[in-house]
Parts: C-alpha cells; structure tokens; sequence
C-alpha cells in the first residue's frame, strides 16, 4: 500500500550531491509536519560512522542514504552507497506504518544503491553488520 506521500525535488539534489560529487557522507530523509511530503532533514560531512549512528533518533523513524567506505580483502578499497529505513521499535506504530508505506517513493528515486538495510534497533545498523551486507553484495 503506497501513502501517496511526495518526494522533496531537494532529496534528489543531495543524493546527487553525495553519489557524483562526494559533497556528503551521508543524507538523513524524514516527513514533512503534515506527512505529505519526504523532505531532507540533514546532510553532514562527518566520515565518523558513530556521527551517522547518532542521527538515527532512538524513538522515530527516518530513512538515510550513508557513503560506506571500506576495505575489501584482496580488492583494496571499496564504496557502497547504502540506504538505511530506520524503524525502531520504540517508534509509534503509526510512523512505522507510514513509513513503510512511504518508502518506495524515496527508494525507487534514488539510482545506484548497492546495499539496503533495514533497521529496529542499533545492532543492525552497526557498522559490523553495514560491512558485513557490503561485503556479500558483489564488486
């Protein structure tokens, strides 16, 4: 079930920005006040995964595109642009409804990402487990 929830034209501009130019580490989508729109709530530079972590809200949902530099063993190294759907179960049902049913407008607008991950709690999210799903996802 789609929410018929728009795409910000802004969330497309920043994930360009990050993808082409490297202008940011990683972009932090959330819903406008009236949850008729995707809007981007944060760009940041940071290259510290801990930094990226902490944008994540303990109780809400949001969705993110993180730049996953790594090391590939035998392959030097590696990027992978990730998108992360952050659900936390301490997050209201309906946000995560309407999260999950906003989702596809934002992923099918965002072109080249290697590896998805969903989210319920920060174990998921660590950066063990982004590399682990990086590494398994070819080249």
């Amino acid at each position: 079930m789609a929410s018929g929830v728009g795409v910000n034209d802004a969330c497309m501009q920043e994930y360009q920005l990050l993808k082409l130019k490297k202008a940011h580490k990683y972009v932090v989508f959330n819903l406008n006040k009236d949850h008729t729109e995707i809007i981007v709530e944060k760009t940041s530079t940071s290259t510290d995964y801990d930094d990226f972590i902490a944008d994540l809200p303990e109780t809400e949902c949001r969705w993110a595109v993180y730049d996953f530099e790594f090391e590939k063993e035998g392959a030097g190294k590696r990027n992978k642009l990730t998108f992360v759907s952050w659900a936390p179960d301490t997050a209201k049902i309906k946000q995560k409804m309407l999260l999950a049913s906003s989702k596809d407008a934002l992923r099918r607008s965002l072109v080249g990402i290697a590896v998805e991950i969903q989210g319920t709690e920060y174990s998921e999210v660590a950066y063990e487990s982004v590399l682990d799903k990086a590494n398994r996802s070819g080249n």
